[in-house]
């Protein structure tokens, strides 16, 4: 009786407490904007409109990565708007696309501004043959093979990695074209490493 007693005092007291806990605020950005700002300096190529925020970082960080559908569907409408398509086919070379994805170099402000690469095998695993891989983001082994590699692939592929929150705002990937980070042959190369049949990635 007196065990039963203390599971009881103790379920109460649990309970208690996790009413009496505060709600989580929203992020504010702001602040943390005039924080970045004071304390973080321009060096190289590293400048301080690495720490502004747009529209869509602003929603995601007040929602908590999870803004109302409408107004997720509105930001990511914007963001397909303001890719630039290249013409024709967007696959580059899958030889340069693997180089660019194993490459972390790049966007420190030591290094030389237009030197940057992907970083893809940090967060995807890519080639089946790349036994070192990051699992933050979905396996894109034998990409090409499973969806095809037309022209409607091509442009997903191509403005995902151009700017993946056009497709899903508040993605965790960064926005490589958009940002500047990779060119628009990077992204065709990177493109090429996921769609072209003759890929390690679709064997």
């Amino acid at each position: 009786m007196t065990r039963l007693v203390a599971f009881t005092l103790l379920f109460f007291v649990m309970g208690a407490s996790a009413q009496e806990r505060p709600k989580e605020s929203p992020v504010d950005s702001e602040r943390i904007g005039a924080l970045l700002k004071r304390d973080l300096h321009e060096r190289g190529q590293a400048k301080m409109d690495r720490v502004a925020t747009d529209e869509v970082q602003r929603a995601c960080n007040q929602h908590a990565d999870n803004p109302p559908a409408e107004l997720a569907k509105r930001l990511e409408a914007a963001q397909l708007k303001a890719i630039p398509f290249p013409a024709g086919s967007l696959l580059g070379s899958w030889q340069n696309g693997e180089k660019i994805a194993q490459s972390g170099r790049g966007m420190t402000w030591s290094d030389k501004p237009g030197e940057a690469g992907g970083s893809c095998y940090n967060c995807h695993e890519i080639s089946p043959k790349e036994e070192a891989h990051g699992t933050v983001g979905p396996s894109l082994a034998r990409f090409g093979k499973l969806r095809g590699s037309g022209p409607e692939m091509q442009r997903y592929v191509y403005g995902k990695i151009y700017n993946s929150k056009a497709y899903n705002a508040c993605s965790q990937m960064p926005r490589f074209g958009a940002s500047g980070t990779l060119s628009e042959q990077q992204i065709k190369d990177l493109a090429a490493l996921l769609l072209d049949p003759a890929s390690p990635v679709n064997r």
